[in-house]
């Protein structure tokens, strides 16, 4: 089918497809490869203009969102912009370059709308799905993986915390779970992906062009609920038919999770040592990781629990925003990506160090000298 490429930005490429039916595929591309697609502020802008104006067209059918390379749909937010930003900031003790601020509003604000998108999004989560990247996959109403997919909450590395509808996605699993792969930052597999109804279809990943091909073959209305059911028979009948990754998550017993407090929690998962490789890359990266990154995910499910969508990123929006305000975002991203000594010095260095005040004063909204209102105060 033809293609119109209505973008004349080469980080993100925009184009409608014709189909052999009347209505018409967005199609939004990010062409970042040199940096596994990370988001940058560009990036989100130029993804929540086209989505807006897909969601108000008649004639688009659908809204499908892939990412270039062989290697990653997408990895994340443009950490090391953020990372310039902080230590900008914070060494001038006042806040000089506001990206930070800017980027995660307006990244946040995107999960919103594909989130409550009026017609069926498609997003192929082919290679690392994280962080901004998860984002965008589980905001998606069709969420498909390949054999090759990685799906990770890894912020806990870092100093941040699940963003970007993280909250949601774990507010949706059980909760043992949940703190399992929030404070150890572990990967999961399209298997367990599809278990905990993160994904929701497989595909080959060699068969990524023949299932976009596929698509525009497929006899697309204009808005309507056939479209819908549509999608779902194709994607019913894209069997994959490779061999599928093992389970990781069938070694883990929630039970032996403890979910009583964070201490205990911590304690427990440390307890799991040597039942198998994964879970212990998962404790590496929970023992090595920020502390307050760990306080902040406990209170952070505590919270979601009564939340709704609208809420939930409200309150991401005011945590992100003393995350990089902090001295841990910083020096997690030094240890990790800038001079790579993976020796970060923590500001916290035992969970029963931490403050319960200081860790409830990240979700604090308001900021002087910043905004009056959460900049997302009005989302429905």
């Amino acid at each position: 089918m033809t293609a119109l490429d209505l973008s004349n930005n080469e980080d993100v490429l925009i184009c409608e497809h014709k189909t052999t039916g009347t209505g018409l595929i967005g199609h939004a591309h990010l062409n970042m490869v040199g940096s596994l697609n990370a988001l940058t502020l560009d990036a989100v802008k130029v993804l929540f203009d086209a989505i807006s104006h897909w969601f108000e067209r008649e004639d688009i059918a659908a809204v499908l969102l892939t990412g270039e390379g062989e290697k990653a749909f997408c990895a994340g937010g443009d950490i090391q912009a953020l990372y310039r930003a902080a230590v900008a900031n914070n060494a001038a003790g006042e806040l000089l370059d506001l990206y930070p601020f800017e980027f995660f509003a307006q990244e946040y604000r995107l999960d919103h709308l594909l989130h409550t998108f009026n017609k069926p999004v498609i997003t192929l989560g082919h290679g690392i799905v994280m962080g901004g990247g998860y984002g965008l996959f589980a905001a998606s109403s069709h969420r498909v993986l390949t054999q090759r997919s990685k799906l990770a909450f890894p912020e806990i590395t870092i100093g941040l915390f699940p963003d970007a509808g993280g909250s949601w996605v774990l507010k949706n699993l059980p909760q043992p779970i949940a703190l399992f792969l929030g404070l150890t930052g572990s990967q999961v597999n399209a298997t367990d992906a599809l278990g905990l109804n993160i994904g929701t279809h497989i595909i080959e990943h060699e068969q990524r062009q023949q299932f976009i091909d596929g698509l525009l073959t497929l006899a697309w209305a204009g808005e309507g609920e056939g479209n819908g059911r549509l999608l779902d028979d194709y994607l019913n009948a894209s069997t994959f038919v490779g061999d599928a990754p093992e389970s990781e998550l069938a070694k883990l017993a929630p039970s032996q999770i403890n979910v009583d407090n964070l201490s205990n929690c911590v304690a427990s998962i440390d307890a799991l040592q040597g039942q198998s490789s994964w879970i212990d890359r998962g404790i590496g990266n929970l023992q090595n990781g920020c502390l307050v990154t760990a306080g902040i995910i406990w209170e952070q499910l505590r919270r979601v629990q009564t939340m709704n969508l609208a809420d939930s990123l409200r309150m991401e929006l005011a945590v992100a925003t003393h995350c990089l305000r902090s001295p841990d975002f910083q020096e997690g991203v030094r240890a990790l990506l800038i001079d790579k000594d993976n020796s970060p010095k923590w500001s916290v260095e035992r969970v029963e160090d931490l403050s319960e005040n200081y860790i409830k004063a990240h979700f604090d909204e308001s900021f002087a000298g910043l905004w009056a209102n959460n900049p997302l105060h009005d989302l429905d």
